[in-house]
C-alpha cells in the first residue's frame, strides 16, 4: 500500500513520472497548430531564437519554482509558498490566480479534441445546435468534448497513479512523431526558402509573447510535490530540466517543419505540423501519425492540469480559505475527489460555446497564470530576504538577481494583458470570464467563513512535522 502524505493524499509518483507529467503538460496541443504561424512570423531561425529567449525568460520562473519546490514539498505549491512569504490574502489571490488558469487550460482541451477530430475526420460537424459569436455549435462536438471531459476526469478521480502512467503513454506518442518528424528532416529536408528571421525583431517579438504559455505545465510539479515519492532537491532539478526538453522539442519541431514546406503553406495548413510530416514523407498516413500525436498532445496537457487544478483547490479549501468540502480525500483511491468532480464539471461546460471558447479560455488563462507567477516571484524574494535560513535543499545562485530578473519579466508579461497592452483581453467576452472568475473567488472565500490566522498557522505545523520527518 502506498504511503500516504501529511493531507491523506497518497506519495506515489516516481522522478520519471513527475518528469513526464510535466513535460507532458508542456508540449500539448499548441505545436501542432502554430508551428506555421510561428515559422511566418519570425522566420525559421528568428521562431527558434524566441523560443531561446522566451525559454529563457520562463527559466527564470521555473529555477525560482525549483528553490521553493524543494524547501516546501506540500501540496498546493504556489499557495505554499506565497502563505509562507505574503500572508493570507497574498496566498488566496496567487492561488486562485493559478487555478483560474488550470481550469481553463482544461476547459481549452474539451473544445480542443472536438476541434481535432474535426480536422481529421471527415464530415465530423453534423447536427448544428446553435451559434456563438458567429460561430455554429455542433452537436458532435458537444458529444466528444463532454466524453473526452468524463474521461479524463474519471482517470483523475480514480489516483493520481493511474494518471501519471496514463501521462507516460501518451508522452511517449508525442515524442515517437516528433523523433520521426526530426528523421524527416535530416533525410529528406531542403533548407528553407524564406528568409532566416521572417519580419525581423519584430517577428521574433511576435513569437516570443506566444512562448510563456506553451511552457505552462512545469508548475504542475509544485502542486504535486506531496505526492512525489523523491528527495526535495531532485523536485526542484526536474522542474528545470522539464523546461529545458520542452524547449528543445519545440525548436526541433520548427526546425523540422520549416525543412518541408514554406511558411505561406504551413500557414494556411490547418495542422501545419501534421503537413509537414506528410510532405516530408509523401505519405497522408505519417501526416494522420502527426495528427494523432496531437490528440495526444490534448489529452497530456487536459490530464496534468486537472492534477495540478484540483491539488490547488485541494490547498486552498485546507486551509481554510473556500468551503471545507473541496478537501474531502477519497477513502479508496486517496484523491481529492471533489475537486476534481468540480473541475470536470466546469470544463464539460466549454464545448456548449463552440470553437470561438478556444480563443476566449486561453487569452483569460493567460492572466491568471503570470499572475500567479509574478506572486510566487515576490514570494521569493520575501523569503529571501525575511528567511535566510530557511532549509533550501536547492538553492539558487545568486537567488536575489535571478529574482529581480523574475520580477521585471514576470511584471512585463501581466502588463501585457491589461488596457494598452500588446495581449490586452478583450472586452466584454474576455474580461468577462476573468470578472466571473474573481467574484466566484470572493463568494466562496466569504461563503467558508476563512479563518486566516488558523491557515497560516496550520501550515507552520505542517512545515515543522516535514522537517522533523526529514531528520528521522
Amino acid at each position: 500500500m502506498a504511503e500516504t502524505t501529511h493531507s491523506g493524499l497518497a506519495k506515489t509518483l516516481s522522478s520519471k513520472e513527475v518528469l513526464i507529467l510535466s513535460f507532458g503538460a508542456m508540449i500539448g496541443w499548441g505545436w501542432i497548430i502554430l508551428t506555421g504561424e510561428w515559422i511566418s512570423e519570425g522566420g525559421p531561425v528568428g521562431a527558434i531564437s524566441a523560443f531561446v529567449l522566451g525559454g529563457i525568460v520562463v527559466g527564470f520562473v521555473a529555477i525560482i519554482y525549483s528553490e521553493l519546490a524543494s524547501s516546501m514539498p506540500l501540496v498546493g505549491g504556489e499557495h505554499v509558498y506565497s502563505l509562507r512569504a505574503l500572508g493570507p490574502i497574498g496566498s488566496f489571490i496567487c492561488t486562485w490566480a493559478i487555478i483560474f488558469g488550470y481550469v481553463t487550460v482544461a476547459a481549452f482541451e474539451a473544445v480542443a479534441l472536438p476541434s481535432a477530430m474535426a480536422y481529421i475526420v471527415p464530415g465530423f460537424n453534423v447536427v448544428p445546435l446553435w451559434s456563438v459569436a458567429g460561430e455554429p455549435v455542433y452537436a458532435s462536438w458537444v458529444l466528444v468534448g463532454v466524453l473526452g471531459t468524463l474521461f479524463v476526469t474519471y482517470l483523475n478521480f480514480i489516483g493520481i497513479r493511474p494518471a501519471a502512467q496514463f501521462q507516460i503513454i501518451m508522452t511517449v506518442i508525442i515524442a515517437f512523431a516528433g523523433v520521426v518528424l526530426i528523421a524527416g528532416a535530416l533525410i529528406g529536408g531542403q533548407p528553407s526558402p524564406d528568409p532566416s528571421f521572417g519580419a525581423g525583431t519584430a517577428g521574433i517579438f511576435a513569437v516570443m509573447l506566444m512562448v510563456p504559455f506553451m511552457f505552462v505545465g512545469f508548475d504542475v510539479i509544485p502542486q504535486s510535490a506531496e505526492e512525489a515519492n523523491v528527495p526535495p532537491r531532485t523536485l526542484g532539478l526536474l522542474i528545470i530540466l522539464s523546461v529545458v526538453m520542452a524547449a528543445l522539442f519545440y525548436m526541433a519541431v520548427i526546425w523540422g517543419a520549416s525543412r518541408a514546406l514554406p511558411a505561406s503553406t504551413l500557414v494556411d495548413s490547418p495542422l501545419p505540423a501534421a503537413a509537414a510530416m506528410a510532405e516530408l514523407f509523401d505519405s497522408q498516413l505519417m501526416g494522420q501519425l502527426m495528427a494523432l500525436a496531437g490528440i495526444a498532445g490534448i489529452l497530456t496537457s487536459w490530464n496534468a492540469f486537472i492534477i495540478g487544478g484540483s491539488r490547488a483547490l485541494f490547498a486552498l479549501s485546507e486551509s481554510g480559505m473556500i468551503p471545507a468540502s473541496l478537501s474531502k480525500v477519497h477513502p479508496e483511491y486517496n484523491t481529492p475527489s471533489n475537486a476534481i468532480l468540480l473541475i470536470g464539471g466546469l470544463s464539460v461546460l466549454a464545448p456548449l460555446f463552440g470553437e470561438q471558447m478556444l480563443t476566449w479560455i486561453v487569452n483569460a488563462g493567460g492572466l491568471g497564470i503570470v499572475t500567479a507567477w509574478f506572486f510566487v516571484v515576490v514570494s521569493f524574494l520575501v523569503l529571501r530576504y525575511r528567511e535566510p535560513e530557511m532549509d533550501r535543499p536547492y538553492r539558487v545562485p545568486a537567488g536575489y538577481l535571478v529574482g529581480a530578473l523574475g520580477f521585471v519579466m514576470t511584471a512585463i508579461f501581466v502588463s501585457l494583458y491589461l488596457p494598452g497592452g500588446g495581449s490586452a483581453l478583450l472586452w466584454p467576452y474576455e474580461w468577462l470570464i476573468v470578472l466571473l472568475w474573481c467574484i466566484l473567488g470572493v463568494v466562496l472565500f466569504v461563503v467558508s467563513g476563512a479563518d486566516t490566522t488558523a491557515s497560516a498557522e496550520d501550515l507552520a505545523g505542517k512545515l515543522e512535522s516535514l522537517e522533523k520527518d526529514d531528520d528521522v
